[in-house]
């Protein structure tokens, strides 16, 4: 079935950048709409940012403008460019597809945003 791992999390202060990366294996990657979702302690999950196949975008309207979201087929690869990041940003970061397959959910990556 269909994996994918997340990287590039960190502990950041307010106001910085991180760039999260996901690898997908066992898929057409370049044929799906590719997703990013966070999940805050004591919160569900959240849609943050989606890209198509052909590379048009969606975010979450807290993270628009600040998120960009970017794909490379020939890598398998989903990139989540963080901004301007804010302490209600602090969440575990996943990768899917969307609408996501409940089986091919990773470990995640954790982003932490405190002075």
């Amino acid at each position: 079935q269909v994996q994918f791992v997340e990287s590039g999390g960190g502990l950041v202060q307010p106001g910085g950048s991180l760039r999260l990366s996901c690898v997908a294996s066992r898929i057409i990657f370049r044929f799906i709409t590719m997703a990013w979702y966070r999940q805050a302690p004591g919160k569900q999950r959240e849609l943050v940012a989606t890209i198509t196949s052909m590379s048009t975008t969606n975010y979450a309207e807290s993270v628009n403008g600040r998120f960009t979201i970017s794909r490379d087929d020939a890598k398998n690869t989903a990139d989540l460019q963080m901004m301007s990041l804010k302490p209600e940003d602090t969440a575990v970061y996943y990768c899917n597809l969307d609408p996501p397959r409940e089986s091919s959910w990773g470990q995640g990556t954790q982003v932490t945003v405190s002075s």
